[in-house]
């Protein structure tokens, strides 16, 4: 089709989900010693605790119509017949990992018409949505960083022969035109179950990109992976515990004993030897054994020294520079008082840094409503509705990470109470604590000079 793919950017992205997803990284963690023996360090897997906490941060509590409630009811059955609580949350942990996910509103179950000139019209079917990684998504046409043309690629398993289905949204003339080509294992297309369906100038759909400007070359269209500058201090972390775990394996206390002061066993050679229990305990040295220097001959002890000071002073160096390199400043994660302060705690009292929790929410914002708005377009061509595909949606976000809500609510209520000639705290009050739009809230309150004696009542 004359469209080319950027296989630097998918490389990119490969190396990061490595780290998302805890593979071994072979030039890193499989390692030989000075002894030339092979081992292979622990992994800690901190870049899916990072981006973990990053998708705490933009979880939604409720998506519905900013105005009209005719919507309401479709919207509360699309997101849950497509899981999109569970895969929203599992598409914002990806977004901080590769940079980029994507989503397509496509019918299930729907009647495929061919008429004349082979062009086949579509009636009824299920409306859902197909969550996409970064891997599967190869944008085609870039505007203002925006992608306006996208393939998206999976490939499954189906009674035991994989298929790869490829799914290519283009523009002609302004409307969007949707070809579906099926592969067989061995690459050969399936007629049968490839198609192309013309639809509207909507968006089918939707790509979620961090919000971090993309410093990387050729990486038009697609989003920053945060973990991919972070790469040299996931490895530190790596190396800080197996630090630790390597001054812990070896920290057991010593004894060693020379034959000529324990009762000792013969062998049928004469050998002396050391019993199962006495193993445990000590480490037998012949009676000519080397001592340690300053030690005594006979009993020796050795206490190996957990260098637990210096290890901790190196994980919170290590953690500093990584909090800053995520985004969040110096204290995203750090030692204090002997426990780990999380991005969570500390954007509450650091109320700066919730600037790069808002640009984020800005990109999540858009990408539901392109979701929801592509939805509604299928539903009025395919179904008969008639819902306004261009309306303003209110999205509700989990603030319980970097507040406490009901003591914010609380404060609300009380001031709504003690300024009672106010009337716009009483709205806020209902507006927050209800999720519902300004005009709602007005209905629900009579305007009076009297003071409200129980705003909830």
């Amino acid at each position: 089709m004359g469209y080319s793919v950027n296989s630097k950017a998918l490389e990119i992205v490969e190396v990061c989900d490595n780290w998302y997803s805890n593979r071994d990284i072979d030039e890193f963690h499989k390692r030989k010693n000075l002894n030339n023996v092979e081992y292979k360090l622990s992994k800690m897997n901190f870049a899916k605790r990072c981006c973990s906490d990053d998708a705490n941060l933009c979880e939604i509590v409720s998506v519905a119509p900013e105005k009209d409630e005719t919507s309401q009811e479709f919207i509360e059955k699309l997101l849950s017949d497509n899981r999109f609580d569970v895969r929203y949350r599992e598409q914002l942990e990806k977004t901080s990992a590769t940079g980029t996910v994507g989503a397509y509103i496509y019918l299930k179950n729907a009647e495929y018409i061919k008429g004349k000139n082979d062009a086949i019209s579509v009636r009824g079917g299920d409306i859902r949505i197909n969550y996409v990684d970064a891997d599967c998504i190869t944008p085609l046409s870039v505007e203002n960083g925006l992608v306006t043309e996208c393939a998206f690629s999976a490939t499954n398993t189906v009674k035991g022969k994989k298929k790869t289905t490829l799914v290519i949204f283009s523009l002609e003339n302004g409307r969007y035109k949707a070809d579906t080509v099926v592969f067989d294992e061995f690459g050969k297309k399936v007629d049968a179950e490839s198609s192309s369906i013309q639809l509207g100038d909507v968006k089918p759909f939707s790509i979620m990109t961090n919000a971090e400007v993309n410093n990387l070359d050729n990486m038009d269209g697609y989003g920053l992976p945060k973990i991919y500058n972070s790469i040299p201090l996931f490895k530190a972390v790596d190396l800080c515990y197996n630090i630790l775990y390597g001054d812990l394996d070896k920290g057991q206390k010593l004894v060693f004993i020379n034959e000529l002061l324990a009762c000792i066993q013969t062998d049928k050679d004469g050998n002396p030897y050391l019993t199962k229990q006495q193993k445990e305990i000590f480490i037998l040295l012949g009676e000519n054994g080397g001592k340690f220097p300053e030690e005594k001959t006979l009993v020796q002890e050795y206490n190996p020294e957990i260098r637990v000071d210096a290890i901790t002073k190196a994980f919170e160096l290590v953690l500093s520079l990584l909090s800053m390199q995520f985004g969040y400043g110096t204290k995203k994660y750090t030692f204090e008082n002997g426990k780990i302060t999380t991005a969570t705690e500390y954007i509450g009292t650091k109320q700066d840094s919730m600037q790069e929790l808002n640009k984020q929410r800005k990109q999540a914002t858009d990408y539901i409503e392109d979701i929801i708005h592509a939805a509604m377009w299928f539903s009025n061509q395919f179904s008969g509705t008639s819902f306004n595909v261009n309306e303003e949606l209110s999205i509700e976000f989990d603030d319980s990470y970097v507040e406490d809500k009901q003591s914010k609510l609380e404060s609300m209520r009380a001031d709504a109470l003690s300024f009672a000639e106010v009337p716009i705290l009483k709205v806020w009050y209902l507006m927050e604590k209800y999720n519902i739009s300004e005009e709602e809230a007005k209905k629900h309150i009579q305007y009076t000079e009297e003071p409200v004696d129980d705003l909830e009542d």
